[in-house]
C-alpha cells in the first residue's frame, strides 16, 4: 500500500455537491481495462465529449492548465457518495491526486481511499469554499499543504486547519500498510495480550469435548 504523509501541491476547486462513485467512474469504465489505473477513465462523462473517441471537452476543469496538474481536489458535501465500487479512489489517485477535501464523504469511499493512497479531509464548508475562493483567485498559482502527520491543512494565506482521522486508517496510510500488515507488525503485542488473558481466563482457553455445553 502506498505511503502518504504530507504533501504540497496545486488544488483544483470542484464545488460540486453530491458527487457520487458512478461520475467519478461511471460504469462502463469499469469493464475497461485498468492499466493506467483508470486515470483516463476519471470523471469520463463530464471530461470527454465522446467517451468512446476520448475527446476531451476543453470546458471541463481537469482539461485545462494547470488544474490537470493538480494533487488537491475540493469538493462540496457529500463526495464519493453512491456504490462502493473502488475504482474511484483508485481513479483519483491515478490521475495524481493525493487528497481530498469536502466538507462530507460517502462512507466506503472514505475508507477506501486510505487504502489507495489517497487523504479525504473533512472539514467545515465555510473552510473549504475559503480554500477554494483563493486558489481560483490565483488561477491555480496558489498552493495547498496537506499534512497527515499533524493532521491539518495549510492555506495559501498561511492559515492552518485541524483535521481528525480515524486513527486505524491514519496509521495504516502513515506506514503504508494494509489491516494484515498492520496486524502482523502487533504480534508480540496480541501475544502478550493472549498470554495474559489465558492465565486470567484459563476455561475459556480449554478444549471442549464433544457434546459439552458452551
Amino acid at each position: 500500500m502506498e505511503s502518504f504523509t504530507s504533501i504540497t501541491g496545486t488544488a483544483v476547486p470542484f464545488m460540486r455537491i453530491n458527487i457520487d462513485t458512478d461520475q467519478i467512474t461511471p460504469g462502463p469504465e469499469i469493464l475497461r481495462g485498468r492499466a493506467d489505473g483508470y486515470r483516463s477513465s476519471l470523471f469520463a462523462r463530464w471530461r470527454y465529449l465522446d467517451m468512446d473517441k476520448r475527446t476531451p471537452d476543453p470546458d471541463f476543469i481537469l482539461n485545462r492548465e494547470p488544474w490537470k496538474h493538480a494533487a488537491i481536489l475540493l469538493a462540496d458535501r457529500n463526495f464519493g457518495c453512491g456504490s462502493s465500487r473502488e475504482s474511484a479512489p483508485q481513479a483519483l489517485r491515478a490521475f495524481g491526486f493525493r487528497s481530498v477535501i469536502a466538507p462530507s464523504f460517502g462512507g466506503i469511499f472514505f475508507s477506501n481511499s486510505f487504502r489507495n493512497g489517497l487523504l479525504p479531509v473533512e472539514l467545515p464548508i465555510e473552510d473549504v469554499r475559503h480554500l477554494a475562493d483563493q486558489v481560483e483567485a490565483s488561477g491555480g498559482k496558489a498552493r495547498l499543504t496537506v499534512d497527515l502527520e499533524a493532521q491539518k491543512v495549510t492555506g495559501p494565506d498561511r492559515e492552518t486547519y485541524v483535521f481528525r482521522a480515524p486513527s486505524v486508517l491514519r496509521e495504516m496510510l502513515l506506514a503504508g500498510v494494509d489491516e494484515i500488515d498492520l496486524t502482523l507488525s502487533r504480534a508480540a503485542e496480541i501475544a502478550a495480550f493472549r498470554n495474559q488473558d489465558q492465565a486470567e481466563r484459563p476455561w475459556a482457553y480449554r478444549p471442549r469435548r464433544a457434546g459439552q455445553a458452551h
